[in-house]
């Protein structure tokens, strides 16, 4: 018979844990079929913690790290519920929103693709579109990626919808690209 298993990983001491949970990030990487440092999930321009619980998508789907306004987040009891400890699995990096200028032209120089989740006239729908290895995801929640980043885009990818809303949450928007980059 099947039997559901809850496992939380902060609860357990190293000896204790599942073999899956021992590995480190670059051997759960290389289980994902991407190399370590492959996918960075940038939320710097997000400050709300239910947003900023993408935390755990990323850790779940192995990306290299997730890039936070601040690191003060990881101390909201918002931000750890909606976590589950995730924060403790994945490299957070802090940049200030106004640093993302030159941390994107950084990443660019490392032969990152700098990949926004934007409604534009060029936007490419992100059933059709494959991710390069190296990817930056960069993510902002109300009004859209502002325009002097817009610009520094390599690609806009776009969720086909079928509502009249024309928008998606978020973290939402994140984990859905998450799964797909990973696909």
């Amino acid at each position: 018979a099947e039997v559901q298993k809850k496992i939380t990983p902060s609860r357990l001491g190293i000896q204790e844990q599942e073999p899956e949970l021992q590995l480190i990030p670059p051997q759960r990487a290389a289980r994902l079929g991407k190399q370590p440092g492959a996918l960075l999930v940038v939320a710097s321009l997000i400050d709300k913690p239910t947003n900023l619980g993408l935390c755990r998508t990323c850790e779940i789907f192995g990306a290299s790290a997730l890039v936070l306004d601040s690191l003060r987040h990881v101390t909201d009891k918002h931000f750890q519920s909606l976590s589950v400890s995730s924060e403790l699995w994945l490299p957070l990096l802090e940049v200030k929103p106004m640093e993302l200028t030159e941390f994107l032209q950084m990443k660019k120089s490392e032969g990152y693709c700098i990949v926004g989740v934007e409604q534009t006239a060029n936007s490419q729908s992100l059933q059709d579109y494959r991710f390069p290895e190296k990817t930056l995801l960069l993510l902002n929640e109300r009004e859209g990626i502002p325009a002097n980043l817009l610009q520094m885009l390599d690609v806009c990818v776009e969720i086909p919808q079928q509502g009249v809303i024309r928008s998606l949450n978020v973290h939402v928007s994140a984990a859905l690209l998450i799964w797909e980059y990973t696909r």
